[in-house]
């Protein structure tokens, strides 16, 4: 309980006043001595006017709260809350209220004042935007509960418990199926690269088109229908994919809002919706991370819930990536042959100990290595130099940026696929290389 600025405005007034009469006195003035008695019952009464509102502050009843909030939020995404109070005041009452919202989520409309009506129950939201993903625990709300004469107020805090889950941002992954996939696709800057060839899997027969091609032609078909009869080809179905994800200290890194791992998480849910929606099983393999979780391969959309699940509270650590010992667990795992995807952020000292687990892997799978590129490196490569520290900090980025270089040129040289990109272009780069790979039939 605390006193409110009415009270004290008006002890600041009368304290003043008698203070002024005591400075009149001292300097000799004549002043009606029932002024001085005036000012001193004024300032008693006050005082207990303001014990008399304590007690009944006391013996007021706290309002109920509950609250409402989605299941499930979308991290950078704004989330509204509703909060819904209910009370058996006799009197229209303004309090005060002030929702204590976790760690990672930034409150937008807190606290609010609200009047609340007799016989009425009263409702007031907020926003929440969410700055990293994980379980998310509501406990209580806080109210200020003002007294009958509004000397003084009251804090109370009222148990409300809730929960809510922080996914990656997968909102636009649903907008795709109202745009067209390849719509959708193309607008995120995805290459579909024209087929090299006819698809793997015989689809169905139909009448011989203008364009088709010779080879197409199903004689025996044609033979007993009379006329031209054409083969029609899809891409394979029913391929593996299986990402690697590393969740060590190198995918700490942080460019924008997201870091280097949200950034490659999205891309993973970005690619997974694609190869499902193609036929594909999905799967994931993390490593470096608290503790290793796999998922198997399995085809359908239901997959891309378990993955969200799988990944929702997923977070880096400080541990150094052990490439070998992930590709073991891998190779423990996974028998039948995939597309393995290892999403890292490569450095110039993983030359032998990356070459050497990807060789490993790359006897019973197909690899492809998508390294996260710094954006803030690109940028200092093309701001200009007009200082000396400016200088040392383009020639250190140009030297670093080389020796990766160098590193992507000796992997590649050694029959390995590397992916070089910046963390927000992740998602179309690799959707770009699965749909290539997948026409030219070479996984």
């Amino acid at each position: 309980m605390k006193p409110t600025r009415l009270l004290l405005s008006w002890l600041s007034v009368l304290l003043g006043l008698n203070i002024l009469l005591g400075i009149a006195a001292a300097l000799q003035f004549k002043l009606p001595d029932t002024l001085h008695a005036v000012a001193w019952g004024l300032l008693l009464a006050l005082l207990l006017l303001a014990l008399l509102d304590a007690a009944r502050l006391r013996r007021r009843p706290c309002v109920r709260v509950q609250r409402k909030m989605p299941a499930s939020l979308a991290l950078g995404r704004w989330g509204e809350v509703r909060l819904t109070l209910e009370h058996n005041y006799l009197q229209p009452l303004t309090v005060r209220v002030f929702d204590h919202a976790p760690d990672g989520l930034n409150v937008e409309g807190m606290p609010q004042s609200i009047e609340l009506r007799p016989g009425e129950r009263s409702e007031l939201g907020y926003r929440l935007r969410p700055v990293r993903r994980g379980h998310f625990s509501f406990s209580r709300c806080e109210i200020h509960l003002p007294s009958p004469l509004g000397l003084w107020s009251a804090r109370h805090f009222v148990d409300v418990d809730d929960s809510t889950r922080v996914y990656p941002d997968f909102a636009r992954l649903y907008g795709a199926q109202l745009l067209g996939v390849d719509n959708w696709l193309s607008q995120l800057g995805v290459r579909q690269r024209q087929r090299r060839g006819l698809g793997l899997e015989f689809h169905q027969l139909r009448e011989f088109r203008e364009g088709d091609s010779l080879r197409q032609i199903d004689w025996k078909a044609t033979a007993r229908q009379r006329t031209p009869i054409a083969r029609e080809y899809q891409d394979e179905r029913d391929q593996q994919i299986i990402f690697m994800l590393d969740c060590g200290r190198r995918m700490r890194s942080q460019d924008d809002e997201l870091s280097h791992f949200d950034h490659a998480l999205n891309a993973c849910l970005l690619l997974s919706y694609v190869a499902l929606r193609q036929g594909d099983a999905v799967g994931l393999c993390t490593f470096a991370g608290e503790q290793p979780r796999y998922l198997v391969p399995v085809k359908g959309s239901s997959q891309l819930n378990r993955l969200l699940n799988a990944v929702y509270d997923l977070d880096t650590t400080r541990r150094t990536a052990d490439y070998q010992a992930a590709a073991n667990q891998l190779l423990a795992r996974q028998k039948r042959r995939a597309l393995v995807i290892l999403v890292t952020n490569l450095r110039d000292e993983d030359d032998e100990a990356l070459l050497a687990a990807v060789n490993q892997i790359s006897r019973q799978h197909r690899v492809l290595v998508a390294s996260l590129r710094e954006e803030v490196l690109d940028q200092l490569r093309q701001s200009p130099v007009q200082t000396l520290p400016e200088a040392l900090a383009y020639s250190g980025t140009v030297d670093y940026l080389n020796t990766r270089d160098e590193l992507y040129d000796r992997l590649s040289a050694n029959g390995l696929s590397i992916l070089d990109t910046r963390p927000s272009e992740l998602g179309a780069a690799l959707v770009t290389r699965y749909l290539g790979w997948k026409k030219a039939g070479v996984f």
